[in-house]
């Protein structure tokens, strides 16, 4: 019965709890002191805190931006003309395979590119309050913030698992290159 009562009480508070929705948050602190970036030490409800309060849209752009030179960094921006590591990594590749460099002549496979955060927008297409034709895209901000952490984190395996790859690479075409010099000498 006890058990019982604890699983409705969590069930109603999980279903009373709407993560979309704004909650009002109190901020406001005793005797507050900056502390570092953002962060501040203070008295609330009689207790010593630190209180760190961002602006929610100067986080979500930061962490967009951060994502995106991420993905440029994986991948390149071919808009700049930049390589990233894959390009990298496919450039190696070729020397790799050149004769020249004791190689056999045959491209090696390399991965297609996969960039996470192409993705169609779909927008609802229709007239707004002043008659004007519009298309609007509209998305929960959390759900925002959740899609650009989770790119973040596989661009981060992505860049750690493509680093690894290039300095395998690049190893493996100076041994090569050693190999083929000291066998033609």
């Amino acid at each position: 019965m006890r058990k019982n009562l604890l699983l409705i009480s969590l069930f109603l508070t999980a279903c009373s709890s709407n993560p979309y929705k704004a909650e009002k948050i109190e901020t406001e602190m005793e005797k507050s002191q900056n502390v570092y970036g953002g962060e501040q030490a203070g008295i609330k409800d009689g207790n010593l805190v630190l209180q760190k309060k961002v602006i929610l849209a100067e986080e979500l752009r930061k962490l967009q931006v951060d994502v995106h030179e991420l993905e440029d960094k994986v991948y390149g921006n071919q808009k700049y003309g930049s390589w990233g590591l894959y390009g990298t990594l496919k450039d190696c590749r070729k020397k790799l395979s050149d004769k020249s460099n004791g190689g056999d002549g045959k491209l090696r496979w390399i991965e297609k590119i996969e960039r996470v955060t192409d993705q169609e927008d779909e927008f609802k297409i229709g007239i707004d309050e002043k008659d004007r034709l519009v298309a609007v895209k509209e998305e929960f901000l959390k759900d925002r913030i959740d899609r650009y952490k989770k790119y973040s984190k596989i661009l981060k395996s992505r860049e750690i698992d493509f680093q690894e790859k290039v300095d395998i690479c690049k190893t493996n075409l100076k041994s090569q290159k050693y190999d083929h010099e000291n066998k033609t000498n």
